[in-house]
């Protein structure tokens, strides 16, 4: 079940917000945490016994640092347990049949080489063909996080196991983040506002989310769609099926964690901002400043800082650099791209870091943010075009190894051209600056009206659409 759909919309949500604020006080956490384990059950009931083993793991590793806070080798043995076990879980899920396919295919080919005839099909790894979890790169990453912090003495031991389970199965934030550590809703976990302004506050940022993904990257996803499926691109369709998709990997995903902050704040919780405005960047740092921020919050935390960040010699600070962004890379999918994607961009924020960020200062705002924009269409490219062969295709095509401009272009111009514009607009700050500007008494008036048609537009899209994906739900 995704946030953008009937179902969810008009039957689960309407029901869970009932049930839940009709309840006690004292009983909501335990509602949340049933409703959640339902709502992640509505797609693969069998994968509930996976959160739960989560939940009880990491639970009681969380008691044991805590009961072993005064022998700091027990401890700290306890935290990478803890780590062990959701990595663990990560890497069968997610990345054994890639590991496996990569290796047989390896062993094989060596073997071959070598003639070894009695092992040329290399060490057949079974390849097991499990679906993922639905969320786990998420949960997983905030289990860990929920240990460590404890142990760091960021946030404290949650000792009701009810409390805890809802935390982690929160499903606002379950399948696609923002990834919500646990220090940053430790309180709102013990006693959180709930009031009529927060609730409404809610509704709207919910009703922006729904408004971006349904009505945004869905209209301009099929334009993505029809680039990657045609056997001939030129210069400018390559480029501008890259536009396409840029637009529809924002506005999809920052909708959807516009829907999990407007979500939260009905049931009383505030999670962290995810994005801000990404696409005005003038740099690669920059850019990652404001892109999926609860991701790079988490790995400069738990990964960057404690091997050191910056304050090691130079080869080391390169060293921890790359391994962040390879790590990075490979979160997102168990695929060749995904690597070569983290290691393009650690390379970048590398250049700009070692010496290209002062050559860039020295130029105008809008030739920073032309070679910005430039970089991350290309790193686009990298993590969307999954194929290999396909990728090299697209990159020649790119570069003008197709043509550069056709009929089919032209069409396609025209017809999303409106589209576009309004997607330029979107992602910037714009339509925020004019909206601050009316008065009170105007927004009040015209907030109602403008919740209300977006609701109705985006309802008839999906009772209309048969094209609703959701581009974050693999990851």
């Amino acid at each position: 079940m995704i946030f953008s759909s009937l179902p969810f919309l008009f039957f689960y949500l309407m029901a869970v917000l009932a049930v839940y604020k009709l309840s006690p006080l004292k009983l909501r956490n335990l509602i949340l945490l049933l409703v959640s384990l339902f709502f992640y059950g509505w797609g693969e009931p069998v994968y509930i016994l996976i959160m739960l083993l989560s939940i009880a793991v990491d639970y009681v590793h969380g008691m044991l640092v805590e009961r072993w806070r005064a022998d700091d080798r027990k401890a700290r043995r306890a935290v990478a347990s803890s780590v062990i076990f959701n990595l663990a879980i990560l890497v069968f899920f997610k990345y054994w049949d890639f590991l496996a396919g990569n290796v047989n295919a390896l062993t094989g080919n060596v073997n071959a080489l070598t003639g070894n005839v009695n092992a040329l099909t290399g060490l057949h790894l079974p390849v097991l063909g499990l679906p993922l979890p639905i969320g786990i790169s998420f949960y997983t990453f905030q289990t860990m996080s929920y240990t460590i912090d404890v142990y760091r003495r960021d946030a404290p031991v949650q000792k009701n196991p009810v409390t805890f389970g809802a935390y982690v199965t929160l499903f606002p934030q379950l399948i696609a983040g923002p990834i919500v550590r646990y220090k940053s809703v430790a309180e709102q976990l013990e006693g959180r506002k709930e009031d009529l302004e927060k609730f409404v506050s809610g509704i709207q940022r919910f009703t922006v989310g729904a408004a971006k993904k349904v009505l945004l990257a869905n209209a301009i996803g099929q334009l993505w769609e029809q680039s990657l499926a045609a056997r001939e691109l030129t210069v400018v369709g390559a480029w501008l099926g890259l536009a396409a998709y840029a637009f529809q990997i924002y506005f999809d995903f920052s909708g959807y964690s516009d829907m999990a902050i407007g979500l939260g704040r009905m049931f009383g919780f505030e999670f962290l901002e995810n994005f801000d405005y990404p696409y005005i960047s003038r740099s690669v740092v920059e850019f990652w400043k404001r892109w999926h921020i609860s991701l790079t919050t988490w790995f400069r935390e738990y990964v960057y800082f404690p091997l050191g960040g910056n304050r090691v010699p130079k080869w080391k600070w390169i060293r921890n650099i790359l391994i962040v962004w390879l790590l990075t890379g490979i979160w997102h999918g168990a695929g060749w791209n995904f690597l070569l994607w983290g290691l393009y961009y650690g390379v970048w924020m590398l250049a700009e870091r070692l010496f290209l960020g002062k050559w860039l200062e020295k130029l105008p705002g809008v030739v920073r943010h032309i070679y910005t924009m430039v970089i991350v269409l290309i790193g686009w490219a990298l993590f969307a075009v999954e194929d290999m062969g396909r990728l090299g295709t697209y990159f020649s095509a790119l570069f003008g190894g197709g043509g550069w401009f056709s009929q089919v272009d032209g069409y396609r111009l025209r017809t999303y051209l409106p589209t576009l514009v309004i997607l330029v607009i979107g992602s910037t700050p714009l339509a925020k600056k004019l909206w601050n500007r009316l008065g009170e008494r105007a927004r009040a008036v015209l907030t109602p009206i403008l919740v209300l048609a977006a609701l109705i537009l985006c309802t008839a899209s999906l009772v209309d659409a048969g094209y609703n994906p959701f581009l974050y739900f693999r990851f």
